[in-house]
């Protein structure tokens, strides 16, 4: 990479100097970018006809997709054909037509700017390659393996099929609280021969109390070598299951985790069962643009659309929590991987390098913490980032390893090529102020060129991104999340490929509260400084365009070039501005003052005060307290019992919820009294282990609760996006009910 940027930064510098043989050949270049071969112009047609193919193409799409909502084999792979003409089309213009080689200034932005293009698009087209590979069918049309699961489970649940398993849950600084539920929750899954490990990294003697309390193994060990990778190899020696389970410490299993998985090892070939990763907290970018229950973790992209491709090419990414592991095979192949911070994707590299099946079951069974600040979710991302791009300088290279089929190796290939769209990400903020501030015109084309050759790919594009992904994310809404942590994620790239183990294993921090806004100014600086230089970028477009409208009568040549390139910057410069306030907004911190999270989950209650009874639903529910709305029959008697009582004081209760025969005692406050209706607040008190397990297994631990969302569409995300900058939240709405805010849906 270095010597790469050496010889570039050579020719480019010759360039610049007008050095003889250099400067002919860009010239020779230049010439050709602006005589182009005839087939690759825009046909001489007024602007209705140009946009012809673009109504045609987006016109199919639109049919095909009525006709399946949900991607076919035959549908998807139609519109993946459409998409690959339009691509293929449209770099064929981009590379023959449109690079501004007549300056060097000029030719090093145009250059770059294509070449970030292309950065981006070989990660789009390896994608859309292996797609075509995903099989559909009328009982499993997303390619989730649940028929299989269906059918392989009967024989764990009749007996025929029961290998022993261990359950590893690895900690190194979770609270005792996080801890507590997911071994209660490991400990209620349906499936008799297990053993739970809890695996402590800081021999502390709180969580050494916990495992007895609970009943469960608790190992440690000497040191942290190799943290979570050496933590768990330590563990290989201390157990014997024929099945090894991993749970990161704040994930909880629902009770069929291990019947929907362990049948899979019937087949011997069988090496690993990944299933994914949900969470029941929002991520901290939708909880601070209040749209908690709108738009989708940013996960759901990668584990409904990206894992399914890599399951169809033999290449399932193991995800470090949430799999089922063959142990002999682990140990044949020299356990976790430890040379690098990713140990859960290497290991599985090295799984399928030695022939083995890598399963990816497409069922929510586990639910764990999304991070809980944005802090906190830099810090993992640039983990990740180090972790995989560490594949480049590791034995576990996916793309030198022996054993690994072409398909393989490109479905890895393309999971690396990803954090390198952060580097073209920024590039493409950058490249707008080029425009105002250095008069540069790094893309040269006619607005029919645009209707003809971009329109159709764009539109296209757009209209189908959120198909294929099965509706996890919008275009629009995914380049939100992509330019909030695009500066810290450059960086983080061009640092690894530099000095890829300069920077050791850092865990994200969990059970933590807030009670006020934060603003992080750290990951808002440079976003802040291209704002306002973005700002003054359309200032000067708005301006240039003018004062070129009021001459253009006179205009020249090339000033009426730079009228198309300034153009183009404005609309870009709006684009940049509206993603970019977004972002910032993103980076406001709202107040998270509870460590539990209360769920949308309606149950029958018995209300016991005093010597009255009263009955009522649940609205939410948390692991210390339960919002209830009685009956309207109850309503006098309740308003007389708590008349005259502020918010603050509160009553001893009994609460008793029915379906789950689970009586507690707790202090209540009425909060609210609307339509004749109240709504009381229980906060539990002295909860016991059985009725904390109870309250666990409930809120945590049911099959099927944890279900995927459907992001918003394209124009619905463009409406969200202004709405969010028109009324920020953290101006409109600076003191929540956090009891409200906090509830997540189930």
């Amino acid at each position: 990479m270095v010597g790469s940027v050496v010889v570039s930064g050579a020719i480019i510098a010759a360039w610049f100097a007008k050095q003889g043989t250099i400067n002919q050949i860009f010239q020779t270049l230049n010439q050709l970018q602006e005589n182009p071969p005839m087939w690759i112009e825009a046909p001489m047609m007024v602007g209705q006809y140009l946009l012809f193919w673009t109504v045609a193409l987006f016109l199919v799409v639109l049919v095909v997709m009525r006709l399946t909502p949900q991607p076919r084999t035959w549908s998807r792979n139609l519109v993946i054909s459409i998409l690959a003409i339009l691509t293929l089309r449209y770099l064929l213009w981009r590379s023959l037509s449109t690079l501004n080689l007549s300056t060097p200034l000029n030719g090093v932005f145009s250059l770059g700017l294509f070449f970030l293009e292309l950065l981006t698009l070989t990660g789009t087209i390896i994608q859309l390659t292996l797609l075509v590979k995903v099989r559909s069918s009328q009982d499993d049309p997303e390619g989730t393996r649940r028929p299989e699961a269906d059918l392989l489970s009967m024989d764990v649940i009749n007996g025929v099929f029961t290998p022993s398993v261990d359950i590893l849950v690895p900690t190194y600084n979770e609270p005792p609280f996080i801890l507590q539920r997911t071994i209660i929750g490991c400990q209620a899954l349906e499936y008799s021969p297990k053993t739970i490990y809890l695996l402590d990294d800081t021999h502390r003697p709180e969580v050494q109390a916990l495992a007895a309390e609970l009943g469960c193994e608790y190992i440690t060990r000497p040191d942290n070598l190799h943290a979570k990778a050496g933590n768990l190899n330590h563990a290989l020696a201390y157990t014997s299951g024929e099945l090894i389970v991993v749970f990161d410490a704040d994930f909880v299993p629902t009770k069929n985790f291990l019947t929907r998985t362990v049948g899979f090892f019937q087949d011997q070939r069988v090496a690993l069962v990944q299933t994914p990763q949900t969470f029941y907290n929002p991520d901290p970018i939708a909880r601070n643009l209040g749209l908690e229950h709108i738009l989708t973790p940013e996960e759901e992209v990668f584990y409904r659309q990206i894992q399914p491709i890599r399951d169809s090419a033999g290449g399932v990414v193991c995800s470090g929590t949430s799999f089922v592991m063959r142990r002999s095979t682990l140990v044949e192949t020299g356990s976790f991987v430890t040379e690098s911070l990713s140990e859960d994707f290497f290991t599985g590299i090295r799984l399928a390098a030695q022939g083995h099946r890598l399963v990816y079951l497409n069922e929510k069974l586990s639910a764990g913490l999304a991070a809980e600040s944005m802090a906190d979710q830099a810090l993992q991302r640039v983990r990740w980032a180090q972790g995989t791009l560490q594949a480049f300088f590791v034995k576990s290279n996916p793309l030198t390893i022996p054993g690994l089929r072409p398909v393989q190796r490109l479905a890895y290939l393309e999971g690396l090529l990803h954090w390198f769209t952060s580097i073209s990400r920024v590039g493409f903020l950058l490249i707008p102020l080029a425009y105002s501030f250095l008069g540069v015109i790094p893309l040269r084309a006619t607005g029919a060129d645009i209707l003809y050759f971009f329109v159709p790919y764009y539109l296209v594009n757009l209209s189908v991104f959120s198909w294929l992904n099965y509706q996890s994310r919008s275009a629009l809404l995914a380049d939100v999340y992509s330019v909030v942590l695009c500066f810290p994620l450059a960086l983080t790239v061009i640092k690894t490929m530099l000095n890829p183990f300069g920077k050791g294993f850092k865990v994200t921090p969990k059970g933590t509260s807030s009670d006020h806004f934060f603003f992080n100014w750290q990951l808002a600086l440079p976003l802040i400084i291209v704002f306002i230089a973005s700002a003054f970028s359309l200032w000067i477009n708005l301006g240039i365009n003018l004062a070129i409208g009021m001459w253009q009568p006179g205009m020249s040549p090339v000033m009426a070039e730079k009228m198309k390139g300034f153009d183009l910057g404005l609309l870009w410069s709006i684009y940049n501005l509206l993603i970019l306030g977004t972002s910032l907004l993103v980076l406001i911190d709202v107040p998270r003052p509870n460590l539990h999270e209360w769920f949308d989950l309606h149950r029958t209650v018995r209300l016991h005060i005093g010597e009255q009874t009263f009955w009522g639903t649940t609205s939410a529910i948390s692991e210390v307290g339960a919002q209830v709305i009685l009956t309207q029959a109850g309503f006098p008697m309740v308003s007389q019992s708590l008349k005259g009582q502020a918010t603050t004081t509160s009553i001893p209760v009994e609460l008793e919820i029915l379906e789950n025969k689970l009586v507690l005692q707790g202090r209540a406050t009425c909060t609210s009294i609307k339509d004749e209706q109240s709504t009381v607040r229980v906060m539990f008190e002295q909860v016991s282990l059985k009725q904390q397990r109870q309250l666990v297994e409930m809120l945590f631990c049911r099959p099927g609760q944890w279900k995927s969302r459907c992001s918003p569409g394209e124009l619905r995300s463009l409406w969200l996006l202004c709405r969010i900058i028109l009324r920020p939240r953290f101006v409109f709405d600076r003191n929540p009910d956090v009891s409200v805010v906090a509830v997540s849906k189930v």
